[in-house]
């Protein structure tokens, strides 16, 4: 069985402002103009975050996807509330981490895997100054004994 996965947008951001530590797939209910504009690749999750009222149901904020041209009047709001398709399982586990102080869930990546568009979240923890310093340090690291092997 092999699946159909195209990445359509990234929070390439979550990784160096949280410690990621368990991931979710969740599937987005979405009007048919956005599932017409996040085929087209225009949305953007960059400032978006999950929210969970009361453990009873999941909704992602803030992510942006453009108005589709074509819908006219049927058009929809580009920054409403998406709810999230999980398993109430997976939410109750998500609430209950949330309340812990630091917690919070982030959206990775959003994707559509046999045509439907899926959401990759992560419970994070954010990171403090030095965390990120670090990161940034063992990036340059990185980065300075690559272009080393490439000179030589």
């Amino acid at each position: 069985m092999s699946e159909n996965v195209k990445v359509v947008a990234t929070n390439r951001k979550a990784g160096f402002e949280y410690f990621l530590l368990e991931k979710f797939e969740a599937g987005l209910a979405l009007q048919g103009s956005e599932i017409k504009s996040i085929r087209a690749g225009q949305i953007s999750i960059q400032e978006s975050f999950v929210d969970i009222d009361n453990g009873e149901q999941a909704w992602l904020v803030d992510a942006h996807i453009a108005p589709y041209e074509q819908a006219s009047r049927f058009n929809h709001e580009p920054r409403r509330r998406r709810r999230l398709l999980l398993h109430k399982k997976q939410i109750r586990e998500l609430w209950n981490n949330v309340r812990m102080k630091g917690m919070t869930i982030v959206p990775i990546r959003v994707y559509l895997k046999d045509g439907r568009a899926k959401i990759e979240i992560a419970l994070a923890k954010g990171k403090k100054a030095y965390d990120k310093r670090e990161a940034i340090a063992k990036r340059d690291e990185a980065r300075s004994a690559e272009r080393e092997a490439r000179v030589r």
